[in-house]
């Protein structure tokens, strides 16, 4: 696999340089209603490549402790310390992805399959599996416009998710999202993966 140009240092220097245009300010409504339907609160929960995880200060605020944010870059993580102040130390993982080593009930993706370097999406889709316990779920959102090399971030289609995913997971739900913000409407699929 050639060198990950979307290292920590190049996600320090978006965060730096406040180049976070995914960044819309409040929990992506389709993911906050999947979140509002959830009654376990003992769920462990991931957020990987969270940002500044307004999904993950809902999800703490409805009472879902169980829940972990991992970032490679350690701005996103002390913003959001800075806004939940009582959110432990322990549960904000500043590491990467791939060297993650354990497991959950919950995997919510926003934003992070879409920022990775595009090499890295079969190894994503296997450390998906292996994080989750059986029967866990990955859910949230993909994008669904076509893939350029412009990125991050990068596009995909439904068939793609579909081959890729389908070896893993039962593709419960994978559908055109009808509640995404004005901005990305038409472009998102919202998805639910239960681990085979």
């Amino acid at each position: 696999m050639k060198k990950n140009k979307f290292d920590k240092a190049y996600w320090d220097n978006r965060y730096k340089d406040n180049k976070t245009g995914w960044n819309i300010g409040y929990a992506s409504p389709p993911i906050q209603g999947y979140i509002e339907q959830l009654y376990d609160k003992s769920t462990s929960i991931l957020i990987p490549g969270a940002g500044n995880s307004f999904e993950a200060e809902l999800l703490w605020n409805e009472g879902f402790n169980n829940t972990f944010v991992l970032d490679i870059a350690k701005q996103p993580l002390e913003n959001l310390k800075n806004r939940v102040q009582d959110f432990p130390n322990e549960q904000l993982l500043h590491q990467d992805f791939f060297e993650l080593n354990k497991k959950f009930d919950l995997i919510i993706e926003q934003t992070f399959f879409c920022a990775l370097n595009p090499d890295l999406r079969k190894p994503y889709a296997e450390k998906m599996f292996q994080l989750l316990k059986p029967n866990g779920k990955l859910v949230g959102l993909l994008f669904d416009f076509p893939f350029t090399e412009s990125g991050p971030p990068f596009g995909g289609s439904l068939d793609e998710y579909e081959n890729l995913f389908s070896k893993h997971f039962k593709i419960k739900i994978l559908e055109r999202s009808t509640n995404s913000i004005k901005e990305r409407q038409g472009k998102e699929l919202f998805f639910i993966f239960e681990r085979l």
